[in-house]
């Protein structure tokens, strides 16, 4: 079964995630069975920022018992073959958060997104935080993107791996994001921060949260809003 968990935003590092983090982990060591759990970070949208890493071993290692492992693109040359090492070891693999459009387009650029949808297909956890959530979806509202008028936060197209349109701090763009899926879009979701939804197989089937909310929404001509 192919899982995503999408967290809409929060601090790993002051630990507002916690309840979904501890989720995660539960997902992790099932997976894991009899040996520890592994967990592969990817910090590829905050540039390779290696304290966020060192935050996410904290808590993953010093709270819950999984071992870490970090996969760094952006200022070396990318091995596949030895990436693909870390890649076959995880349990799960944590996305953070950062800039979506530079992301995507260095994954593409550097081979490893091949790597992360096999990982996908073969069962392997994937879930992440603001940009680690919502490059998943076929369209994101990112503020990596600004429009032409200077607006601070922009439509992209993501993945497309999830139908939908999404975004991210919800909590934060409620009304802008609201005006955009009424006019444009069918199908949309708002994820607030402190806040997940878990997609089994494309679908979601569930939302964890760490006092965030999550809304679907129905739009094109006349919104519809309603809570998960």
């Amino acid at each position: 079964m192919r899982k995503i968990i999408a967290i809409g935003g929060g601090e790993l590092r002051e630990r507002t995630t916690l309840k979904i983090d501890e989720y995660i982990a539960t997902l992790a060591k099932e997976r894991a069975g009899e040996r520890r759990a592994n967990a592969l970070f990817i910090p590829t949208a905050s540039h390779d920022f290696m304290p966020y890493y060192n935050t996410f071993h904290k808590v993953y290692t010093g709270v819950f018992d999984i071992k870490t492992d970090v996969a760094l693109t952006v200022f070396k040359d990318v091995d596949l073959e030895k990436m693909r090492l870390k890649f076959e070891k995880a349990d799960v693999i944590y996305v953070g958060g950062g800039d979506t459009v530079f992301m995507i387009e260095h994954w593409k650029k550097t081979g490893i997104l091949p790597l992360i949808r096999e990982a996908y297909e073969r069962g392997v956890i994937l879930c992440g935080l603001s940009a680690g959530a919502i490059c998943w979806f076929e369209d994101i509202y990112t503020d990596s993107l600004k429009t032409e008028d200077g607006n601070e936060y922009a439509m992209f197209k993501g993945l497309g791996w999830v139908k939908g349109v999404v975004s991210p701090h919800y909590n934060h763009r409620v009304n802008e994001f609201d005006k955009i899926v009424a006019e444009k879009y069918a199908l949309a979701y708002g994820i607030e921060d402190d806040a997940a939804i878990v997609l089994e197989d494309e679908q979601i089937v569930k939302k964890v949260s760490s006092g965030g909310c999550v809304y679907a929404l129905n739009g094109a001509g006349e919104l519809k809003k309603k809570l998960l």
